[in-house]
């Protein structure tokens, strides 16, 4: 079929929504549409995850040998589903086996005889876009696929961690928050928002590198704090902005929480001047909030924190500052 039919087909998938007109253009300049017959492999254990594929038409099983000889199936993949897109983005390596139950139509991208490199090459910035779309629908495929894989095997909960995870830092991602702690929801939550203060000039000065080592013991204190208070998550909404989420936790105990956060940030270790760089300390705004008793909606509540806590980075910061909701802010540390 022509590229024509190959787009139509390809825009129904939730992988492509949202993509600029020269990306679609792109995609399907590099797409190969084939066959697979019954009882093919589209890929084994150990091959590289170089592309991933949408099923036209027929069916694809996805199972594992375990050590023990025993097979532990995965997934059976029909017609209008993606298949290895998570792996794709990741650019792993298959664990698994991935054979047709049947003739089988494909199309995949990228086309045969192209690897990764050579579309990142091509053009990059459809590139991040296709991968950004890939990451951030992993959480709802989950849940459609519900009925075709057991939510007790290892590959899916591996698979939700990852999809659930920040790279950098271990954190839950924002994602995470939005899609997954509603449903363990369990008042009074409190949700503790943190974002380090002047951090463009640590960055700005001594390069990403030292930001993202910043980020990773910032998010040490965050697990640390999670820890101590026995249940609850921590969290990277983005860049460095990170949080707590904590349930069955009240105001007072929020406040305690916020104020132990600000303090262990504050103390980390300086870093020292040198004859282009000006030195830096660490400080943190931190707001805290409690569901339901400020607000009685959960995500208008992670909404207007959020947007709370930035207009008090803007005017100062380093400050553990209550959210106002029904309350009155109070300043807890300005210094």
């Amino acid at each position: 079929m022509g590229d024509c039919n190959n787009q139509d087909i390809l825009k129904k998938s939730s992988l492509f929504s949202g993509l600029l007109t020269d990306d679609e253009d792109y995609i399907v300049s590099r797409v190969s549409r084939f066959q697979l017959r019954k009882g093919a492999r589209l890929f084994t254990i150990g091959d590289p995850a170089d592309r991933f594929y949408y099923i036209v038409s027929g069916s694809i099983r996805v199972f594992r040998i375990k050590t023990d000889g025993q097979v532990e199936e995965l997934a059976i993949f029909t017609g209008q589903d993606l298949l290895g897109e998570f792996d794709f983005a990741r650019q792993t390596i298959y664990d698994a086996v991935a054979v047709a139950l049947e003739d089988t139509e494909l199309i995949c991208f990228p086309a045969l005889g192209l690897n990764f490199e050579d579309i990142k090459r091509e053009k990059p910035d459809t590139v991040s876009r296709i991968l950004l779309r890939s990451l951030s629908m992993i959480s709802s495929r989950l849940r459609s696929t519900q009925k075709l894989i057991s939510e007790n095997t290892s590959w899916v909960q591996e698979l939700r961690r990852r999809a659930y995870e920040d790279p950098g830092t271990g954190l839950w991602n924002r994602a995470f928050l939005d899609e997954e702690i509603r449903r363990e929801l369990q008042a009074p939550t409190a949700l503790i928002l943190m974002k380090p203060d002047r951090f463009k000039i640590l960055v700005d000065g001594l390069g990403h590198s030292a930001g993202d080592e910043a980020m990773v013991s910032i998010a040490g204190i965050l697990k640390s704090l999670v820890r101590q208070f026995g249940r609850g998550w921590a969290l990277r909404f983005k860049s460095n902005e990170v949080g707590l989420c904590l349930p069955r936790c009240s105001l007072e105990s929020a406040q305690t929480v916020a104020q132990n956060l600000y303090k262990a940030v504050t103390a980390l270790t300086p870093i020292s001047p040198t004859e282009k760089f000006p030195g830096f300390t660490f400080s943190a705004t931190v707001v805290f909030g409690v569901w339901p008793d400020m607000l009685e909606d959960w995500d208008t509540l992670v909404q207007q924190q959020y947007v709370y806590m930035v207009e008090q980075w803007q005017a100062g910061g380093n400050r553990v500052i209550s959210f106002p909701g029904h309350l009155t802010a109070k300043v807890l540390h300005n210094e």
